[in-house]
């Protein structure tokens, strides 16, 4: 099948595949499998050149000029700098409008993002991931000895074929002053946006990992205390942009908006919720399982080999209505809060779709859908008493989850003991219809000792284990 610039816009997110690109000098591109799609933008795919395989980016957008040529130049200024990159094979504007660059194509590697969502563990206690992290960091460092930066700085640009280590992506490639070390404050910032992807359980090993960094290019010293501030502020930076994903049509989720309703759901478990999407209330034609009526009702479901967890979220009556319409729903609210904590590697169920009945700008019911974690609750794990203390693996872990929510400064607003789920050794979060960011301290600290009061009241007031939060709970 024969494609050009304008089929491929129009197709969006499912361009055809087998198809062939007429190129200027006549031979065809025939591209066998998108691994990427920017609908609009930007298509990446594995094609076939005159008999060789590469990687092909057809660039689609008005703007693709733009696009191309900063691909190619920072290919360029990789490879003037003798640094690994793919080689490029191709560079041309296409007939009818849109640019192609092709590269070899590098049979069997992996994105250090692959291998390191191939690892059972991600903390710092695994050799593994240190070891990842420190190829990584010394292809970094490479980079900045001569010059240039990253300004997209994570796992998936760089690429790994046997013990070769490739940088990918020319786009973001920019040669600040090339030949020569970066200063220390553009590589403390560039390097800000890499660690900046890790779990804050990583911010105790920056400075070990720097010296695999220091190892390589020790042109210029580094301040750590001015890094820890940039790895804060690009956290949130990334952090808003993907809660303001979690409510648009994007490459991670699925929304759609009507004059009758809002959805949205993780893109890649749309299709099979696309039941659950069209009729939430089929789940409660027979009694909820887990909670009946008043405010809200839930139900657990089996869906092919998955548990799944669905809350509606009723409306009780007119006054009711009238005191939630002109707001976002309990639904929406528990949504971008179960996309907070899970971004912040905070355990808690994950949150898989959202519904909002409406009437134009007015909402009515809601539903939201998680993943059914099977973990016993706070409540009935601990001695009821409170005059035993569980094992210490459990307190730590319950320690460990209120010391992220402190650090986060986020209150949970219910801490009931049925709240917190003891799953794979951590508690796991769940019911966030009243959870809390605070941007001030004096609001945190507030909702933190309500927060705090009321989950040591879950045990009789003296007993060992309610002294024993009173002491060690985070004040």
């Amino acid at each position: 099948m024969r494609a050009d610039l304008q089929a491929l816009r129009r197709e969006g997110r499912t361009p055809a595949v087998p198809c062939e690109l007429v190129l200027a000098d006549g031979r065809y591109l025939r591209v066998l499998q998108w691994l990427r799609i920017l609908p609009g933008k930007r298509l990446v795919g594995r094609a076939e050149l005159d008999g060789q395989t590469v990687l092909a980016k057809v660039f689609i957008a008005s703007a693709s000029q733009r696009h191309w040529q900063r691909e190619v130049q920072g290919l360029e200024a990789l490879a003037t700098a003798k640094l690994s990159t793919p080689e490029v094979i191709l560079s041309q504007a296409l007939p009818g409008g849109g640019h192609l660059l092709c590269t070899r194509f590098l049979q069997g590697s992996l994105t250090l993002a692959q291998v390191w969502d191939g690892l059972a563990d991600h903390s710092p206690a695994n050799a593994a991931a240190v070891d990842l992290l420190s190829q990584a960091l010394r292809a970094i460092a490479e980079m900045h000895q001569a010059g240039l930066t990253q300004a997209d700085l994570h796992l998936g640009n760089f690429l790994q074929q046997a013990d070769r280590l490739f940088l990918i992506d020319g786009d973001a490639v920019q040669a600040v002053c090339p030949g020569q070390p970066l200063s220390a404050a553009d590589a403390e910032c560039n390097l800000a946006i890499f660690f900046a992807q890790l779990d804050s359980d990583w911010d105790a090993q920056i400075e070990r990992l720097l010296v695999e960094y220091l190892s390589v290019n020790a042109a210029r010293a580094l301040n750590p205390d001015r890094l820890t501030t940039l790895i804060e502020r690009h956290r949130q930076h990334r952090l808003e942009d993907w809660l303001a994903k979690a409510l648009r049509d994007c490459s991670a989720f699925l929304a759609r908006r009507n004059w009758w309703r809002f959805s949205v759901a993780v893109r890649d478990q749309a299709a099979d919720l696309a039941p659950l999407l069209a009729d939430p209330d089929a789940s409660f034609a027979s009694k909820p399982s887990l909670k009946d009526g008043g405010s809200s009702s839930v139900t657990r479901l089996q869906m092919a080999e998955r548990s799944l967890v669905i809350k509606r979220y009723n409306i009780k009556g007119l006054g009711h209505w009238l005191s939630r319409f002109w707001r976002p729903s309990r639904a929406w609210h528990a949504w971008l809060a179960g996309q907070r904590l899970r971004f912040l590697g905070i355990a808690t169920p994950a949150p898989l779709a959202m519904i909002e009945s409406r009437f134009g700008p007015l909402r009515r019911r809601a539903w939201l859908l998680n993943e059914f974690c099977p973990g016993q609750d706070l409540l009935s794990l601990f001695d009821a008493t409170g005059q035993t203390l569980p094992p210490d693996e459990q307190l730590q872990a319950l320690l460990r989850c209120f010391q992220q929510l402190a650090q986060a400064r986020i209150s949970h607003g219910d801490c009931k003991a049925t709240n917190l789920l003891w799953h794979q050794g951590k508690f796991w979060l769940i019911d966030l219809d009243a959870m809390q960011t605070h941007s001030t301290d004096a609001s945190w600290q507030r909702a933190w000792s309500k927060d705090r009061a009321r989950l040591i009241r879950n045990w009789p007031e003296g007993s060992t284990l309610a002294g024993w939060l009173a002491t060690n709970l985070p004040h």
